[in-house]
């Protein structure tokens, strides 16, 4: 697995009164939730991104706003894979 490192002043930290591994966690799923909402990541590939089950990921976007894109879309989405 890939790593990206992204620099930031530690203010940033302060005004947004989080710790260094709680922002690390939001910045993950806001750039997850934003590749999914551009159409570049499924909701899988992107609920991977983000450390979480699709379920979990779904459940997310509504907390940005973000809603899945079609129907055919969530019923893709909400299928189970048991094989």
């Amino acid at each position: 697995m890939a790593t990206l490192t992204i620099e930031y002043p530690d203010e940033i930290l302060v005004s947004l009164k989080e710790t260094q591994d709680d922002f690390s966690e939001e910045l993950k799923i806001a750039a997850a939730v934003k590749l999914y909402e551009m159409g570049k990541l499924s909701s899988g590939k992107a609920a991977r991104l983000a450390g979480m089950d699709k379920i979990s990921f779904l459940k997310i976007l509504g907390k940005y706003q973000v809603s899945i894109s079609t129907l055919e879309e969530f019923k893709e989405d909400m299928k189970v894979d048991i094989g």
